[in-house]
This record gives structure tokens, sequence and C-alpha cells, in this order.
């Protein structure tokens, strides 16, 4: 199995023995990739998490009113059908 310590270890020399240069263009890199990051992500149309909970708040309470909608119609339904005489065939 690999060693988790030891590969910290080699990563650290590996980035120690990088010129300078190197080093300050992989940072910028960095800075520059987070910036796009922001960027891209501000321009998605996201809502907010506690928006997300109210409206899945909302569409629970809505189904369970659609429910017992359907119930009602159902049993309106049948009380209508009992009421008509049936037809002669």
């Amino acid at each position: 199995m690999i060693n988790a310590k030891k590969l910290e270890e080699i990563a650290k020399q590996v980035s120690e023995s990088l010129p300078p240069s190197v080093k300050q263009f992989a940072e910028d890199m960095e800075g520059k990739t987070k910036q796009i990051l922001q960027s891209k992500l501000s321009q998605l149309d996201m809502v907010s998490r506690e928006e997300f909970d109210v409206q899945t708040r909302v569409l629970m309470r809505t189904r369970e009113k659609l429910v017992d909608l359907e119930q009602k119609v159902a049993a309106l339904e049948a009380s209508i059908n009992q009421q008509q005489p049936e037809s002669n065939e």
C-alpha cells in the first residue's frame, strides 16, 4: 500500500526543488483559475440553499393538497354516478 506521508514528503521535495519562476507561474495559474471559476459560477442562475428548501416545502404542501383534491373529486364523481339513474341499454 502507498504511504501517504511518503508521498507528501516527495511532493514537498519536488516543490522545493522547483525554480522560483515555476512556482510563481503555478501560483498565477491557480489565482487566474479561481477568478475564472468564480466569474463563471456567478453567471449561473442559481438559488440559495434556503430558497431551495423553502420551495421544496411549498412543493410538498402542494402535492398533499393535490392528493386531497383528487380524493374529493373521486368521491364527488362516485356520488354523482350513484345519483344518476342507470341508462337502459
